[in-house]
């Protein structure tokens, strides 16, 4: 790219980013992708440790919907492998599966007040909802007081949406559940997550670059308009000219980038009151004795902070050394949408896997890590999205920040990135499309 022009600069090789880039790309336009990482992936790629692929956030890649199909339009294989059965849940020490029965068969196990919970979800299939003021744990205190029942609800918020019930509008919880892929269907990439971001580099390698370790450092906007971007590779800065952009940095750094002046005040106005970035703990764990039998994702009833666990090697062994299990919890802070004590979260957690597992402390701690602040496990709690146009002309968001309204998980990042390049891409005459 030494004449430093291409049609479309994209900031962020995570999730939204390299969707949004693999489709630009394949539509046919010489697409640059920048991060400032050393790997692809973001907050869900993948690194080594003592011999493990560790993740680093997100596992669980689902079947179906817009995810997988972004692979498929742009001609690359995704390589997942589907855990059976897939969910469960962990309550008083006994698991529950509920692929078969679903809602009712786990509700009616626990409240005589289930009928009235599933009616409520019906409801909301057939488009009632609530107006989104109210929280999900206030929603479901109309409907009973159960306290393992509340236990799951707020478990389910925290493996999903990675805050509590008390914090997630009782409207985005049931529009998951009642229109979305609800994780009924996903699998585990046997290279590590980062696995499916290499393959799907490849589909934008075929009409454009990636350069890592390149920092953006500034988004050019003129007259309204975004004109290109400036990096740092190699100790170099570098500017790239393009009139499209788009950003899975996030709606606030890409207003940093630009600079505030550079956007409509009331776009301004949403990037600084409307965000709710939501925090998560991830422990990655490596036994030599099993930690746990079920070979998917089992969800907690009654914990202090942890809300699920995966056991990675059921399905993908390569991921651990030979005879071992590797396994990863997941925790959500109290508050995940404010401030919080790191340590004593992270002791809260540590606590629960004791509990729960009466041999934990043979276990290997690989890694913990606390998704927060500038590296937050959702750059806004769903709820709390941000439409991905920014205002500016050529220039758009992707990612976890302006999600379709009670959408998670990369599911949502790669809807974002669908959303952004059909737009684009119906707008752009195909004369002005850039060719290998």
């Amino acid at each position: 790219m030494a004449d430093q022009r291409v049609d479309a600069v994209v900031i962020g090789a995570g999730a939204g980013g390299l969707c949004a880039a693999a489709r630009l790309a394949h539509g046919g336009l010489r697409t640059l992708v920048v991060d400032d990482r050393d790997r692809l992936g973001g907050r869900a790629s993948s690194e080594q440790i003592d011999g493990f692929t560790v993740n680093i956030g997100a596992i669980a890649i689902e079947f179906g919907g817009v995810f997988e199909e972004t692979f498929h339009t742009v001609g690359v294989p995704l390589d997942i492998r589907a855990p059976e059965p897939a969910s469960s849940f962990l309550i008083d020490g006994k698991l529950v599966d509920v692929g078969r029965g679903g809602w009712s068969l786990l509700l009616g196990q626990l409240t005589k007040q289930a009928s009235r919970i599933l009616e409520k979800f019906a409801d909301a299939r057939s488009g009632n909802l609530p107006d989104g003021r109210q929280s999900t744990e206030d929603w479901l205190k109309g409907y009973t007081s159960n306290a393992t029942v509340h236990a799951l609800f707020r478990n389910l918020c925290a493996a999903i949406f990675a805050c509590n019930a008390a914090e997630l509008p009782a409207r985005a919880f049931l529009t998951y559940f009642t229109s979305k892929g609800a994780f009924k269907r996903f699998g585990f990439c046997p290279q590590g997550t980062i696995g499916v971001w290499n393959a799907l580099a490849t589909a934008v390698q075929r009409n454009g670059e990636i350069w890592l370790g390149t920092p953006a450092t500034q988004i050019h906007i003129t007259d309204g308009r975004v004109a290109g971007v400036t990096v740092r590779r190699d100790g170099q800065v570098l500017r790239i000219d393009t009139d499209l952009v788009i950003s899975n940095a996030g709606p606030k750094a890409t207003v940093a980038l630009g600079g505030e002046a550079a956007f409509p005040a009331d776009y301004v106005e949403k990037v600084r009151h409307t965000l709710r970035p939501a925090a998560n703990i991830v422990i990655n764990i490596a036994s030599q004795e099993p930690l746990l039998g079920h070979p998917g994702i089992v969800t907690f009833g009654k914990t202090r902070r942890l809300c699920n666990m995966a056991n990675l090697t059921a399905t993908c062994p390569e991921l651990a050394l030979p005879g071992w299990h590797l396994y990863v919890a997941y925790a959500v802070p109290v508050p995940a949408l404010g401030d919080f004590d790191s340590d004593a979260e992270v002791a809260l957690a540590l606590a629960d896997l004791r509990e729960q597992f009466a041999n934990f402390d043979q276990a290997k701690i690989l890694s913990i890590r606390v998704m927060r602040d500038e590296w937050p496990a959702q750059r806004s709690c769903a709820g709390y999205d941000l439409p991905r146009e920014t205002g500016v002309e050529g220039l758009w968001c992707v990612g976890d920040a302006v999600k379709q309204y009670g959408n998670g998980g990369t599911q949502a990042c790669a809807e974002t990135a669908k959303l952004v390049t059909d737009a684009i891409l119906a707008a752009r005459p195909r004369q002005q499309i850039g060719r290998v």
